[in-house]
């Protein structure tokens, strides 16, 4: 089984034109956030954001498979004593160019920095957008599921008429719940919310996420030897990780010092190295990296 990892030096807008169309199943990516990380990428600022990512969203659009997804990890920020729309209308504009928004996860960050404003508390989450070409794509939800929790082993003992048949709420919401469906079971599906501590470990890089954040979505939305894109590679972690759990790859990083760094990591050598404590082993392969 060959694996591949194709890494990009460039400007992402252009270096995406040469991916083929229809090639990815899961693009998993945090671009700069709107008047952030400027020392590094410059900056974008807030009334120009939607417009300098619509390009972007144009070749991801493209080159995504009609079964995969795209999960776009994006913030607000404040301005001027209010929270900035502008995440809200990249939404809208997205819409506009054939994207289906189709879920929002929300990243609790467990050990967000504490802090002291005047007139709101420290934020601790972040938005997962999930786009979709399709309402039909490739989705394992199984792959995902938890534990039920230690709750059942009490509240499922002796089960109530009500608890056997849907009992729809007395509010008059439509909501239902028939209890009786938890009973034998030991995994159930998770919520939309993810509940992971925020990347200490940033490898020099100013804002990578956790491993945890593209190990959970690329278990949920792909298979072993789909490919996985990222074109804002940074340090790297979407690639590592899809690498560690035998997915195809392609990262594209416009500070060459990122990318001479994850081109490092990723060199035939290393990996061959690394691959005998791999989680993810099923069946001896050979990982074929190119770099531009």
């Amino acid at each position: 089984m060959e694996l591949k990892t194709d890494l990009y030096l460039g400007d992402c807008r252009e270096e995406l034109k040469k991916i083929p169309g229809s090639s990815v199943d899961l693009i998993v990516t945090s671009p700069p956030y709107a008047d952030q990380r400027q020392s590094t990428y410059g900056g974008v600022k807030v009334d120009e954001y939607v417009e300098w990512f619509l390009p972007v969203s144009k070749e991801l659009l493209r080159v995504l498979k009609p079964t995969g997804t795209f999960i776009l990890n994006i913030k607000e920020k404040v301005v001027g004593g209010e929270r900035s729309t502008y995440v809200m209308e990249l939404i809208l504009e997205m819409r506009k160019q054939g994207w289906l928004w189709t879920e929002e996860f929300i990243w609790h960050k467990k050990n967000c920095f504490p802090g002291k404003w005047s007139n709101r508390f420290r934020d601790a989450w972040e938005r997962l957008l999930q786009f979709n070409k399709e309402k039909k794509f490739n989705m394992y939800q199984d792959a995902v599921k938890v534990p039920i929790g230690d709750w059942a082993k009490d509240r499922l003992k002796n089960l109530s008429k009500t608890d056997k048949i849907r009992d729809n709420a007395k509010n008059g919401s439509g909501f239902g719940k028939n209890v009786s469906n938890w009973v034998g079971k030991e995994t159930v599906y998770p919520t939309n919310v993810i509940h992971l501590a925020t990347e200490c470990n940033n490898k020099n890089h100013s804002a990578a996420f956790p491993r945890e954040l593209p190990e959970w979505f690329i278990k949920l939305f792909t298979r072993e030897n789909d490919t996985v894109l990222d074109p804002f590679m940074g340090s790297g972690t979407t690639i590592e990780v899809a690498n560690r759990m035998r997915r195809n790859s392609i990262g594209i990083e416009i500070v060459s010092g990122y990318y001479e760094e994850v081109k490092q990591q990723f060199s035939p050598t290393e990996y061959y190295l690394m691959e005998p404590i791999a989680e993810y082993e099923t069946a001896d392969h050979k990982r074929r990296c190119a770099v531009r």
